[in-house]
Protein backbone atom coordinates (compact mmCIF):
# COMPACT_ATOMS: atom_id res chain seq x y z
CA UNK A 1 0.00 0.00 0.00
CA UNK A 2 1.21 3.59 -0.63
CA UNK A 3 2.46 5.29 2.28
CA UNK A 4 0.96 9.04 2.69
CA UNK A 5 1.68 11.89 0.21
CA UNK A 6 4.05 14.71 1.52
CA UNK A 7 3.05 17.19 3.85
CA UNK A 8 1.19 20.36 2.17
CA UNK A 9 3.80 23.20 1.53
CA UNK A 10 3.44 26.67 0.41
CA UNK A 11 6.20 27.27 -1.88
CA UNK A 12 5.40 26.37 -5.67
CA UNK A 13 7.92 23.30 -5.96
CA UNK A 14 6.68 21.42 -3.31
CA UNK A 15 3.44 22.10 -4.30
CA UNK A 16 4.41 21.11 -7.53
CA UNK A 17 5.83 17.63 -6.02
CA UNK A 18 2.90 16.68 -4.16
CA UNK A 19 0.75 17.19 -7.80
CA UNK A 20 3.30 14.57 -9.19
CA UNK A 21 3.27 12.07 -6.15
CA UNK A 22 -0.54 12.03 -6.73
CA UNK A 23 -0.76 11.21 -10.51
CA UNK A 24 1.98 8.87 -10.25
CA UNK A 25 -0.57 7.53 -7.44
CA UNK A 26 -3.44 7.01 -9.96
CA UNK A 27 -1.34 5.70 -12.46
CA UNK A 28 0.32 3.00 -10.17
CA UNK A 29 -3.55 2.27 -8.77
CA UNK A 30 -4.42 1.92 -12.76
CA UNK A 31 -1.46 -0.26 -13.31
CA UNK A 32 -3.18 -2.98 -10.94
CA UNK A 33 -6.09 -2.85 -11.52
CA UNK A 34 -6.96 -5.75 -13.94
CA UNK A 35 -9.74 -5.18 -16.00
CA UNK A 36 -13.23 -6.29 -15.64
CA UNK A 37 -14.83 -8.56 -17.12
CA UNK A 38 -17.31 -9.30 -20.36
CA UNK A 39 -19.68 -12.00 -18.97
CA UNK A 40 -21.43 -13.73 -21.86
CA UNK A 41 -25.10 -15.00 -22.45
CA UNK A 42 -27.09 -16.54 -24.89
CA UNK A 43 -31.28 -16.76 -24.26
CA UNK A 44 -33.41 -19.25 -26.15
CA UNK A 45 -35.95 -16.41 -26.74
CA UNK A 46 -33.77 -15.04 -28.63
CA UNK A 47 -31.93 -17.30 -31.54
CA UNK A 48 -28.97 -15.97 -33.14
CA UNK A 49 -28.77 -12.94 -30.48
CA UNK A 50 -25.38 -13.21 -28.33
CA UNK A 51 -25.79 -10.76 -24.98
CA UNK A 52 -22.72 -10.05 -23.18
CA UNK A 53 -22.51 -7.71 -19.93
CA UNK A 54 -19.27 -5.97 -19.21
CA UNK A 55 -19.18 -6.36 -15.36
CA UNK A 56 -18.02 -2.75 -14.05
CA UNK A 57 -19.70 -3.95 -10.74
CA UNK A 58 -15.96 -5.68 -10.20
CA UNK A 59 -13.81 -2.53 -9.68
CA UNK A 60 -12.76 -1.89 -6.14
CA UNK A 61 -14.71 1.06 -5.28
CA UNK A 62 -17.63 -1.47 -7.03
CA UNK A 63 -19.46 0.46 -9.80
CA UNK A 64 -18.47 1.78 -13.02
CA UNK A 65 -17.78 5.42 -11.62
CA UNK A 66 -14.15 4.09 -10.50
CA UNK A 67 -13.15 4.55 -14.05
CA UNK A 68 -14.78 7.99 -13.72
CA UNK A 69 -13.24 9.02 -10.35
CA UNK A 70 -10.18 8.50 -11.24
CA UNK A 71 -10.41 10.30 -14.28
CA UNK A 72 -12.07 13.62 -12.14
CA UNK A 73 -8.95 13.19 -10.19
CA UNK A 74 -6.52 13.50 -13.16
CA UNK A 75 -8.44 16.12 -14.39
CA UNK A 76 -8.63 18.29 -11.50
CA UNK A 77 -4.67 17.44 -10.75
CA UNK A 78 -3.52 18.35 -13.92
CA UNK A 79 -5.57 21.49 -14.87
CA UNK A 80 -4.27 23.10 -11.14
CA UNK A 81 -7.53 22.79 -9.77
CA UNK A 82 -6.72 20.28 -6.41
CA UNK A 83 -3.78 21.85 -4.41
CA UNK A 84 -1.90 19.85 -1.60
CA UNK A 85 -4.86 19.59 1.95
CA UNK A 86 -7.54 20.81 -0.04
CA UNK A 87 -10.54 19.05 0.75
CA UNK A 88 -12.81 17.10 -2.25
CA UNK A 89 -16.34 17.69 -3.04
CA UNK A 90 -18.91 16.23 -5.23
CA UNK A 91 -22.49 15.84 -6.08
CA UNK A 92 -23.71 12.15 -6.39
CA UNK A 93 -26.33 9.74 -6.20
CA UNK A 94 -24.21 7.50 -4.40
CA UNK A 95 -21.78 5.08 -6.73
CA UNK A 96 -19.83 8.14 -8.00
CA UNK A 97 -19.35 9.11 -3.91
CA UNK A 98 -18.00 6.03 -3.13
CA UNK A 99 -15.53 5.80 -6.08
CA UNK A 100 -14.53 9.63 -5.12
CA UNK A 101 -13.98 8.75 -1.58
CA UNK A 102 -12.04 5.44 -2.27
CA UNK A 103 -9.50 7.46 -3.73
CA UNK A 104 -9.46 10.49 -1.78
CA UNK A 105 -8.46 7.61 0.64
CA UNK A 106 -6.09 6.54 -1.60
CA UNK A 107 -4.41 10.50 -2.23
CA UNK A 108 -4.93 11.20 1.99
CA UNK A 109 -7.43 13.94 0.85
CA UNK A 110 -10.78 15.00 3.44
CA UNK A 111 -14.14 14.02 1.21
CA UNK A 112 -17.50 16.02 1.47
CA UNK A 113 -20.19 13.62 -0.83
CA UNK A 114 -23.79 15.90 -1.56
CA UNK A 115 -26.26 12.99 -1.89
CA UNK A 116 -30.12 12.92 -1.92
CA UNK A 117 -31.85 11.84 0.90
CA UNK A 118 -33.08 9.64 -1.33
CA UNK A 119 -29.81 7.86 -1.77
CA UNK A 120 -29.79 3.56 -0.28
CA UNK A 121 -28.74 3.97 3.07
CA UNK A 122 -26.48 1.41 1.81
CA UNK A 123 -24.46 3.76 -0.36
CA UNK A 124 -24.25 6.21 2.61
CA UNK A 125 -22.35 3.73 4.69
CA UNK A 126 -20.25 3.10 2.24
CA UNK A 127 -18.79 6.96 1.74
CA UNK A 128 -18.64 7.07 5.54
CA UNK A 129 -16.50 3.38 6.00
CA UNK A 130 -14.08 4.88 3.36
CA UNK A 131 -13.78 8.08 5.86
CA UNK A 132 -15.81 10.64 3.54
CA UNK A 133 -18.37 12.76 4.93
CA UNK A 134 -22.35 12.97 4.04
CA UNK A 135 -24.51 15.61 3.24
CA UNK A 136 -28.10 14.92 2.23
CA UNK A 137 -29.99 17.13 0.23
CA UNK A 138 -33.81 16.99 0.49
CA UNK A 139 -34.05 18.17 -3.22
CA UNK A 140 -31.98 15.75 -5.24
CA UNK A 141 -32.09 18.42 -8.12
CA UNK A 142 -29.96 21.12 -5.82
CA UNK A 143 -26.84 18.83 -5.12
CA UNK A 144 -24.68 20.21 -7.22
CA UNK A 145 -25.88 23.65 -6.19
CA UNK A 146 -25.44 22.61 -2.63
CA UNK A 147 -21.49 21.14 -3.68
CA UNK A 148 -20.80 24.48 -4.85
CA UNK A 149 -21.50 26.01 -2.32
CA UNK A 150 -18.65 24.34 -0.67
CA UNK A 151 -16.71 25.04 -3.73
CA UNK A 152 -17.08 28.26 -2.50
CA UNK A 153 -15.37 28.16 0.54
CA UNK A 154 -12.16 26.63 -0.84
CA UNK A 155 -12.93 23.06 -1.25
CA UNK A 156 -11.91 21.46 -4.94
CA UNK A 157 -15.46 20.74 -6.64
CA UNK A 158 -14.86 17.09 -8.88
CA UNK A 159 -17.79 18.16 -10.59
CA UNK A 160 -18.62 14.56 -11.96
CA UNK A 161 -21.95 16.44 -13.95
CA UNK A 162 -20.33 19.07 -15.16
CA UNK A 163 -16.99 17.60 -16.17
CA UNK A 164 -17.44 14.16 -17.02
CA UNK A 165 -17.68 13.84 -21.07
CA UNK A 166 -14.32 16.35 -20.56
CA UNK A 167 -12.61 14.20 -17.92
CA UNK A 168 -12.36 11.01 -19.71
CA UNK A 169 -10.23 10.50 -22.51
CA UNK A 170 -12.57 9.35 -25.01
CA UNK A 171 -9.92 8.51 -27.83
CA UNK A 172 -8.62 5.68 -25.56
CA UNK A 173 -6.02 5.30 -22.37
CA UNK A 174 -8.52 2.10 -21.47
CA UNK A 175 -11.87 3.72 -21.38
CA UNK A 176 -14.78 1.27 -21.16
CA UNK A 177 -15.64 1.58 -25.04
CA UNK A 178 -11.88 0.62 -25.98
CA UNK A 179 -12.39 -1.75 -23.50
CA UNK A 180 -15.33 -3.54 -24.75
CA UNK A 181 -14.12 -3.53 -28.66
CA UNK A 182 -11.00 -5.33 -27.46
CA UNK A 183 -12.80 -7.76 -25.75
CA UNK A 184 -15.34 -8.62 -28.08
CA UNK A 185 -12.77 -9.06 -30.88
CA UNK A 186 -12.78 -12.72 -30.97
CA UNK A 187 -16.49 -13.38 -30.22
CA UNK A 188 -18.66 -14.49 -32.96
CA UNK A 189 -20.02 -11.25 -33.96
CA UNK A 190 -17.00 -9.07 -32.78
CA UNK A 191 -18.87 -5.82 -33.78
CA UNK A 192 -21.60 -5.48 -31.35
CA UNK A 193 -25.04 -4.28 -33.49
CA UNK A 194 -25.84 -2.55 -30.27
CA UNK A 195 -24.09 -0.91 -27.13
CA UNK A 196 -26.54 0.16 -24.50
CA UNK A 197 -25.72 2.70 -21.16
CA UNK A 198 -27.35 4.74 -19.32
CA UNK A 199 -27.24 8.63 -18.48
CA UNK A 200 -26.35 10.03 -15.35
CA UNK A 201 -23.31 12.11 -15.90
CA UNK A 202 -23.64 11.87 -19.15
CA UNK A 203 -20.02 10.78 -19.26
CA UNK A 204 -20.02 6.90 -20.32
CA UNK A 205 -22.59 7.47 -23.52
CA UNK A 206 -20.85 10.55 -24.80
CA UNK A 207 -17.22 8.56 -24.41
CA UNK A 208 -18.99 5.42 -26.09
CA UNK A 209 -20.69 7.44 -28.92
CA UNK A 210 -17.31 9.45 -29.66
CA UNK A 211 -14.87 6.57 -29.64
CA UNK A 212 -17.54 4.06 -32.03
CA UNK A 213 -17.29 6.91 -34.28
CA UNK A 214 -13.50 7.35 -34.01
CA UNK A 215 -13.25 4.11 -34.72
CA UNK A 216 -15.21 3.84 -37.71
CA UNK A 217 -17.76 0.89 -36.29
CA UNK A 218 -21.22 0.30 -37.37
CA UNK A 219 -21.93 -0.61 -33.39
CA UNK A 220 -25.06 2.00 -32.65
CA UNK A 221 -25.26 3.59 -29.17
CA UNK A 222 -28.65 3.16 -26.87
CA UNK A 223 -29.58 5.11 -24.05
CA UNK A 224 -31.65 3.29 -21.36
CA UNK A 225 -33.83 6.07 -19.34
CA UNK A 226 -36.09 5.55 -16.72
CA UNK A 227 -39.44 6.53 -18.05
CA UNK A 228 -39.48 10.30 -17.92
CA UNK A 229 -36.32 10.59 -17.29
CA UNK A 230 -34.31 13.92 -18.69
CA UNK A 231 -32.44 12.45 -21.02
CA UNK A 232 -35.46 11.05 -22.57
CA UNK A 233 -37.97 14.02 -22.67
CA UNK A 234 -34.84 15.79 -24.23
CA UNK A 235 -33.94 12.94 -26.77
CA UNK A 236 -36.78 14.17 -29.99
CA UNK A 237 -35.84 17.93 -29.47
CA UNK A 238 -32.41 17.36 -28.52
CA UNK A 239 -33.05 19.75 -25.82
CA UNK A 240 -29.99 20.83 -23.56
CA UNK A 241 -32.49 22.66 -20.56
CA UNK A 242 -34.93 19.12 -20.14
CA UNK A 243 -36.14 18.50 -17.33
CA UNK A 244 -37.64 15.14 -15.81
CA UNK A 245 -41.40 14.84 -15.60
CA UNK A 246 -41.18 11.89 -12.93
CA UNK A 247 -38.71 10.69 -10.64
CA UNK A 248 -37.12 7.34 -10.75
CA UNK A 249 -36.89 5.04 -7.70
CA UNK A 250 -33.39 3.78 -10.21
CA UNK A 251 -30.36 5.23 -8.84
CA UNK A 252 -27.57 6.71 -10.59
CA UNK A 253 -29.60 7.32 -13.96
CA UNK A 254 -32.72 9.15 -15.11
CA UNK A 255 -31.66 12.82 -14.29
CA UNK A 256 -34.15 15.17 -13.05
CA UNK A 257 -32.67 17.87 -15.78
CA UNK A 258 -30.26 17.76 -18.70
CA UNK A 259 -26.45 17.78 -17.85
CA UNK A 260 -24.04 19.32 -19.65
CA UNK A 261 -22.44 15.64 -20.10
CA UNK A 262 -25.37 14.69 -22.30
CA UNK A 263 -24.51 14.74 -25.93
CA UNK A 264 -27.38 14.09 -27.63
CA UNK A 265 -25.69 14.04 -31.30
CA UNK A 266 -23.29 10.60 -30.39
CA UNK A 267 -26.62 8.34 -29.34
CA UNK A 268 -28.66 6.62 -32.14
CA UNK A 269 -31.36 5.75 -29.97
CA UNK A 270 -33.49 6.32 -26.08
CA UNK A 271 -35.42 3.39 -24.87
CA UNK A 272 -37.75 4.06 -21.88
CA UNK A 273 -38.06 1.76 -19.41
CA UNK A 274 -40.66 1.47 -16.47
CA UNK A 275 -38.93 1.11 -13.05
CA UNK A 276 -40.92 -2.25 -12.27
CA UNK A 277 -39.56 -3.61 -15.23
CA UNK A 278 -35.96 -2.18 -14.35
CA UNK A 279 -36.23 -3.93 -11.11
CA UNK A 280 -37.93 -7.20 -12.57
CA UNK A 281 -34.84 -7.31 -15.02
CA UNK A 282 -31.98 -7.14 -11.92
CA UNK A 283 -33.88 -9.76 -9.97
CA UNK A 284 -33.93 -11.60 -12.95
CA UNK A 285 -29.89 -10.85 -13.43
CA UNK A 286 -29.41 -12.74 -10.03
CA UNK A 287 -30.93 -15.46 -11.42
CA UNK A 288 -28.72 -15.49 -14.74
CA UNK A 289 -25.38 -14.47 -13.72
CA UNK A 290 -25.33 -15.72 -10.39
CA UNK A 291 -24.55 -12.19 -8.75
CA UNK A 292 -26.35 -8.98 -7.64
CA UNK A 293 -26.28 -5.49 -9.62
CA UNK A 294 -28.18 -2.49 -9.28
CA UNK A 295 -31.31 -1.25 -11.15
CA UNK A 296 -29.49 0.66 -13.44
CA UNK A 297 -27.96 -2.90 -14.69
CA UNK A 298 -31.73 -3.83 -15.00
CA UNK A 299 -32.70 -1.31 -17.07
CA UNK A 300 -30.02 -2.18 -19.36
CA UNK A 301 -30.78 -5.43 -19.55
CA UNK A 302 -34.59 -4.85 -20.45
CA UNK A 303 -33.60 -2.27 -23.21
CA UNK A 304 -31.42 -4.82 -24.75
CA UNK A 305 -33.86 -7.94 -24.40
CA UNK A 306 -36.38 -5.06 -26.63
CA UNK A 307 -33.62 -4.44 -28.78
CA UNK A 308 -33.10 -8.28 -29.42
CA UNK A 309 -36.66 -8.79 -30.11
CA UNK A 310 -36.23 -6.19 -32.90
CA UNK A 311 -33.17 -8.35 -34.50
CA UNK A 312 -35.13 -11.33 -34.18
CA UNK A 313 -37.89 -10.53 -35.88
CA UNK A 314 -35.54 -8.94 -38.72
CA UNK A 315 -33.78 -12.33 -39.00
CA UNK A 316 -30.28 -10.39 -38.12
CA UNK A 317 -28.57 -12.32 -35.82
CA UNK A 318 -26.20 -10.30 -33.99
CA UNK A 319 -24.54 -9.18 -30.15
CA UNK A 320 -25.48 -6.41 -27.97
CA UNK A 321 -23.45 -5.32 -25.12
CA UNK A 322 -24.66 -3.96 -21.88
CA UNK A 323 -22.99 -2.34 -19.19
CA UNK A 324 -23.22 -4.29 -14.81
CA UNK A 325 -22.87 -0.39 -13.30
CA UNK A 326 -22.97 -1.26 -9.48
CA UNK A 327 -23.55 -4.07 -7.27
CA UNK A 328 -26.62 -4.91 -5.84
CA UNK A 329 -25.77 -5.61 -2.47
CA UNK A 330 -26.35 -1.77 -2.01
CA UNK A 331 -29.84 -1.99 -2.64
CA UNK A 332 -30.48 -5.05 -0.45
CA UNK A 333 -32.82 -2.58 1.33
CA UNK A 334 -34.61 -1.11 -1.33
CA UNK A 335 -35.06 -2.71 -4.75
CA UNK A 336 -34.43 -6.06 -3.59
CA UNK A 337 -36.39 -5.45 -0.30
CA UNK A 338 -39.78 -7.00 -1.14
CA UNK A 339 -41.82 -5.43 1.54
CA UNK A 340 -39.38 -1.59 0.35
CA UNK A 341 -40.77 -2.78 -3.04
CA UNK A 342 -44.82 -3.19 -2.23
CA UNK A 343 -44.51 0.03 -0.22
CA UNK A 344 -44.01 2.04 -3.41
CA UNK A 345 -46.82 0.23 -5.80
CA UNK A 346 -44.12 -1.76 -7.59
CA UNK A 347 -45.40 -5.45 -8.01
CA UNK A 348 -42.54 -7.49 -9.03
CA UNK A 349 -44.56 -10.57 -10.13
CA UNK A 350 -46.59 -8.68 -12.81
CA UNK A 351 -43.31 -6.85 -13.84
CA UNK A 352 -41.34 -10.41 -14.01
CA UNK A 353 -43.93 -11.78 -15.85
CA UNK A 354 -44.22 -9.30 -18.74
CA UNK A 355 -40.82 -9.84 -18.91
CA UNK A 356 -39.73 -12.85 -21.47
CA UNK A 357 -38.81 -15.92 -20.29
CA UNK A 358 -36.34 -18.20 -21.06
Amino acid sequence: MDGPLPAPADDAAASRAWTHEAVDRLRREAARSADTHLLHLTLPAYPGIDFYFKDEASHPSGSLKHRLARSLYLYALCNGRLQPGQPVVDASSGSTAISEAWFARLLGLDYTAVMPASTAPAKVDDVRALGGRVELVADGARVREAAAAHAARGACFLDQFGLAERATDWRGNNNIAESIVAQMALERFPEPAWIVCGAGTGGTSATIGRYLRYRGLASRLCVAEPTGGAFAVGWPGRDPAARAWRASCIEGIGRPHAEPGFLYEVVDEVLEIDDAQSVAAAWWLRELLGGWYGGSSGTHFAACMQLAARLCAAGRPGSIVSILGDRGERYAGTLFDPAWLRSRGIDLDAARDALPRC
